[in-house]
């Protein structure tokens, strides 16, 4: 899975780990600040992750606290799970690191990770519930939840407007209201290509479904589940107000670049691609407008994927106490909401969503987070996504006529193949 982070809005992608052995960069991790002083703990993050700021002000507290420096490391996301997954092998890993948090599973699965339990009890009893489960694998604490962002409606006013849409819908009946009045007006009234899957698999979350159940001691295809059946069905409805291509996904072509032309009136995206829509036509800058995601309620927003990164301790690290002390700094509020402010990104409490004020897309994408979740948090899973992604093949047969009943048949076998792959 692969995810972007620029300017307003952030998310994360990453892949599987293995077993650690050490890490040291001279003398053992002693408790107390005196103990820590002057070691250094390393830690990777991926690039954009990080203001400069935000690594100033850590930086310099950190080192009052506990005597130690911090060296951080950006990373790229193109190659790091090769990379981290070397690391986490050899004697010398990062001592803190940032990670997926649909990845989790499958570092903690071999062994790489550090259990957290201690500093969640005493940090992180008021952590969202749904933002921590990521974290938590075989009843562990295996990371904290750091960051989070979501798909939203960038819209344009414009177009709106013209329709006679005087404020953004609140419930998914007054979005497809809104539809209807710009469709009626000439326009195409949304860009949705067929094989959005994180948009569907938002849906799923709203229906409360699964996309993999357990079978015996193995996970399999759960598509042939009636609630996924309902969110196929509502992804088609969608689906029917756009004029994109039922066989390709967001990317073919970038749905921000059809967008830019003024001639559609919203799509469902990352907030980072209305800047893209912005390079490709800069007049269309002051029409974009953002908001949530409908759902059958105006007090309950549909649900949408939750990316995000956490943050993770290497088990080979000889400086597990110190990196705690970090964890305990890079997640107060002050330093979450430090970032949430900085980065447009949703912190890992409700009660720090108030640093997001004035930023209309982290505004936009806040109020789904509570109601929000993942793709299947198994190591297994990684394997799913790979091209081509059977859940794409699965909904461009729904949008081509097949009951979501069968396109499930006709998906399942290689659905499973996938899941059963070793990790």
């Amino acid at each position: 899975m692969k995810r972007k982070l620029i300017a307003a809005i952030g998310v994360a992608g990453m892949m599987v780990g293995i077993a650690a052995c050490g890490s040291d960069d001279g003398g053992e991790n002693k408790a107390g600040a005196d103990g820590f002083k002057g070691q250094t703990l390393t830690v990777w993050a991926m690039d954009g992750s990080t203001p400069d700021q935000w690594q100033k002000d850590l930086s310099a507290e950190f080192e009052k606290k506990t005597g130690a420096t911090v060296k951080f490391e950006v990373q790229q996301w193109n190659g790091i799970q090769q990379k981290l997954t070397t690391a986490l092998s050899e004697e010398n890993p990062p001592d803190v690191f940032e990670i997926g948090n649909t990845q989790t599973a499958a570092y903690a699965k071999t062994g790489g990770l550090a259990d957290l339990g201690e500093l969640k009890k005493e940090i992180g009893t008021d952590w969202s519930e749904i933002l921590n489960k990521a974290s938590v694998v075989d009843g562990k604490q295996y990371a904290a939840p750091w960051y989070f962002a979501n798909r939203v409606v960038i819209y344009n006013k414009a177009v709106f407007k013209e329709a006679g849409i005087a404020a953004p819908p609140k419930t998914r009946d007054e979005f497809f209201a809104a539809l209807d009045k710009i469709k009626a007006k000439g326009k195409e009234p949304l860009y949705l290509p067929g094989q959005n899957w994180y948009f569907f698999d938002g849906l799923t979350i709203g229906k409360g479904a699964e996309l993999v159940k357990k079978d015996g001691d193995k996970w399999v295809s759960n598509l042939d589940d009636p609630k996924i059946a309902e969110a196929a069905e509502l992804y088609k409805k969608y689906q029917a107000y756009s004029k994109a291509p039922k066989d390709k996904d967001e990317a073919t072509p970038q749905q921000a670049d059809v967008f830019a032309k003024g001639n559609v009136g919203a799509f469902i995206g990352m907030g980072w691609e209305a800047g893209t829509a912005i390079k490709a036509n800069p007049a269309i800058e002051k029409e974009i407008g953002y908001f949530t995601i409908p759902g059958e309620t105006a007090d309950k927003p549909e649900g949408v994927f939750l990316g995000g990164s956490n943050l993770a301790v290497a088990e080979g690290s000889k400086k597990q106490d110190l990196a705690k002390e970090f964890l305990k700094l890079a997640l107060s509020d002050k330093f979450e909401g430090q970032l949430a402010k900085l980065n447009g990104v949703i912190p890992n409490k409700e009660s720090l969503n108030s640093n997001l004020t004035g930023n209309a897309v982290a505004e936009a994408a806040a109020p789904s987070a509570k109601v929000g979740g993942t793709t299947p948090l198994i190591p297994e899973w990684a394997a799913v996504e790979n091209a081509p992604n059977p859940i794409k093949t699965y909904l461009t047969a729904v949008l081509n006529g097949k009951s979501p009943a069968d396109a499930a048949k006709q998906v399942e076998a290689e659905f499973n193949k996938r899941l059963a792959q070793k990790q």
